[in-house]
């Protein structure tokens, strides 16, 4: 039976394609992609593992502008490193006055993230789950420091 190996890319339909590429070059490339295939209509990018693709709408695609909370797009979350790399990019983000809708927090037991909108309005998210589960781990994984005894004269 055929298994999922993985996600290979996300294509998003923009309004405005090059307002949409001047956010997406600037957001990706913080995040190690690197600009992968330009169209007329297309442009996407790569980190190696992922593409990220945005498409220009169509004319009839334009009339209705996207709204979060309708059927489709929730958000898309990029895996970080670690929190640190989750701070990082809410910096980031503030640098070109990205709106940040939820700003960097642990939303869940050990999930941190910082969430932010394309210029479409489309949700977007850094995340790092796990890491303060890994940090416990691994302490408990070292071996306990011996105390030097005391020698008796």
């Amino acid at each position: 039976m055929p298994r999922v190996a993985g996600i290979d890319h996300i294509v998003l339909r923009v309004s405005d394609l090059e307002k949409s590429r001047e956010f997406y070059e600037y957001v990706l490339k913080f995040l190690g992609f690197k600009l992968l295939d330009e169209y007329a209509d297309m442009v996407g990018w790569t980190n190696g593992k992922t593409r990220v693709w945005i498409a220009q709408a169509d004319d009839e695609g334009r009339k209705h502008p996207y709204r979060f909370g309708d059927i489709g797009f929730h958000h898309y979350a990029f895996q970080l490193e670690s929190r640190a790399d989750v701070d990082a990019l809410e910096r980031h983000l503030k640098k070109k006055n990205i709106e940040i809708v939820d700003p960097a927090d642990e939303y869940y037991e050990d999930y941190y993230a910082v969430f932010f909108l394309d210029p479409d309005g489309m949700k977007l998210e850094g995340m790092k789950y796990g890491e303060m589960k890994e940090k416990r781990a691994a302490r408990r994984k070292k071996p306990a420091k011996k105390k030097a005894g005391r020698k008796r004269k």
